[in-house]
């Protein structure tokens, strides 16, 4: 793993482990529970619209996991790399 790889990860573990974010993730988590409903989109634009809010708060509730995932991964294929050599 580069140095800047190494970075990448370590400030975004550093971004997780921060009050802020842990209660930006529940302030959202909230939020969501009133874009989530169908029937209170007034039309089909509202409703894209929504979808889209729904999705970007879908990005930043996993994002712990997703990151932690990627790292994960990214080790494991250097384990592989040092093994095969």
């Amino acid at each position: 793993m580069s140095l800047e790889e190494q970075k990448y990860y370590e400030t975004y573990f550093d971004l997780f482990t921060h009050a802020g974010f842990k209660q930006l993730q529940e302030e959202y988590l909230h939020n969501s529970k009133s874009i989530d409903s169908v029937e209170k989109a007034r039309d089909l634009e509202d409703l894209m619209f929504r979808k889209g809010q729904l999705s970007v708060i879908a990005t930043l509730l996993n994002l712990p996991d997703t990151i932690n995932m990627a790292y994960t991964e990214l080790k494991e294929r250097e384990q592989e790399t040092l093994d095969n050599d």
